[in-house]
Parts: structure tokens; C-alpha cells; sequence
């Protein structure tokens, strides 16, 4: 099994969840909002006359278990999905090996379950 990774854009989320699942048909996925920045380090905006610097943009981050066979195809899905044109900013994606994946209900290993 792989963790693939992804930190991306609040409102490409939805959009890359979408695109994992019609391309590879991977199903399952954990979101957590975070904050953060890369190489842009943060965006500066004005407010009523009033110049704002924000060093930490709003972000997400996506995390999937899926078989090793998959690994290529979700990255790839992912950072399809996740490009917004933008300059800077859309950011990473990363996968691991993992071991010993049990699901909590049942307390089978993933290997072991069907998936349907």
C-alpha cells in the first residue's frame, strides 16, 4: 500500500477528489485544512485603502491509501487536477510506502478486504 499526499488549493479540493476517482477509480480520501506557503510567500491585498500581508495562505490537505498499482495514477490525477494556471501557489504532491493498514471496524487488513 502507498500514502499518496497532497497539499492544494481550497477550491480545487473537490475537483481533484473527483478527478482521482474518475481516472483511477480510487475511492477514500482524508481532507484537513492547513495553512501554509511555498516559494510565494504569501500574497499581499489591499483593504479600504489599507495594505495586508498575508504570509499564510489557505490550503488542504489530501490524503490517500491506494495500491501500489495505483501510485502513478493518482499522483498524476492529482497534480492534473490541482493546476490552476496560477503562477505560484497550487502546491505538492508526495507518496510513501505504508505498512500494516487495518481498518478500526473490522480489524482486517486492507490487503485482506474486497473492495466492491
Amino acid at each position: 500500500m502507498t500514502k499518496v499526499e497532497a497539499v492544494v488549493l481550497r477550491e480545487r479540493v473537490e475537483i481533484v477528489i473527483d478527478a482521482v476517482e474518475e481516472q483511477t477509480g480510487h475511492v477514500g480520501v482524508t481532507v484537513v485544512e492547513a495553512v501554509g506557503h511555498g516559494q510565494e510567500r504569501g500574497i499581499t491585498h489591499e483593504y479600504r485603502g489599507r495594505v495586508f500581508e498575508s504570509r499564510f495562505l489557505p490550503k488542504a490537505l489530501l490524503t490517500f491509501i491506494v495500491d501500489d498499482e495505483l501510485t502513478e495514477a493518482v499522483v498524476q490525477a492529482i497534480a492534473d487536477a490541482a493546476r490552476s494556471g496560477n503562477e505560484a501557489g497550487d502546491g505538492l504532491v508526495w507518496s510513501s510506502p505504508v505498512e500494516n493498514v487495518t481498518h478500526n471496524r473490522t480489524g482486517r487488513s486492507l490487503s485482506e478486504v474486497e473492495i466492491s
